[in-house]
């Protein structure tokens, strides 16, 4: 399974503005349930305002159980959840 071309764009804006220290953690509200999100953005700046650009939002509780990683014996498979692959 191959990452699609604008993820790769999207984690490579990420990873420079990492190195830049353009990098911000922002309380914002879910769309959808309006609960709190923490959300990973790139600051930047337009005529003197800054902006920034949301990523991503860090998990709450556990990561491990709100994603399944890749199946290695399957490359357009994900692992089950509660496989031994994953950490406990």
């Amino acid at each position: 399974m191959s990452i699609p071309d604008y993820a790769r764009t999207n984690f490579q804006t990420l990873l420079r503005a990492a190195a830049d220290g353009n990098l911000a953690l922002m309380e914002c509200a879910d769309a959808e349930t309006g609960k709190p999100r923490y959300v990973l953005c790139a600051v930047g700046r337009d005529s003197g305002d800054y902006v920034f650009t949301p990523f991503g939002h860090l998990a709450d509780g556990n990561p491990y159980d709100a994603y399944l990683p890749p199946d290695p014996d399957d490359p357009g498979g994900f692992l089950p959840k509660g496989d031994e692959h994953q950490p406990a």
